[in-house]
């Protein structure tokens, strides 16, 4: 994950790297230290420079996450459609074409609201 160096340009038009000044600090139990030092080595890099890379694309997460939901919810109602169609499939009936509108529109209205249902009971098991 290796950001790009941004750079400025000189008085005589050469480009040089633009300083970084500024400097966050944070407090961590030394287990935790060595954790993340453990982690920043395995991706061949500092400590300091990992630290900072996931920060900045921590600032791109929020997109991320966007897609990460949408596409949650796509797979529920995948599953949603399998599980209301699979069955009466499997037993021989047909599902007539009316029937599967009504099926599409329904599994288009809810399947948000299950992604967040599932998701709510998932962190409520994480709880206990």
């Amino acid at each position: 994950m290796e950001s790009p160096i941004p750079f400025q340009s000189t008085t005589n038009g050469s480009k040089r790297p633009i300083a970084r000044t500024r400097i966050l600090s944070a407090r961590f139990t030394e287990s935790e230290y060595t954790a993340l030092e453990s982690v920043a080595w395995s991706k061949g890099t500092t400590l300091a420079d990992w630290v900072r890379d996931v920060l900045l694309h921590s600032l791109e997460g929020s997109s991320q996450a966007q897609m990460e939901m949408h596409i949650f919810t796509e797979l529920v109602g995948i599953q949603m459609l399998l599980m209301n169609t699979l069955e009466p499939l499997l037993r021989g009936d047909k599902i007539a074409p009316d029937q599967l509108a009504i099926l599409f529109r329904q599994v288009q209205t809810t399947k948000a609201a299950k992604a967040q249902e599932l998701l709510a009971k998932r962190s409520q098991n994480k709880e206990k």
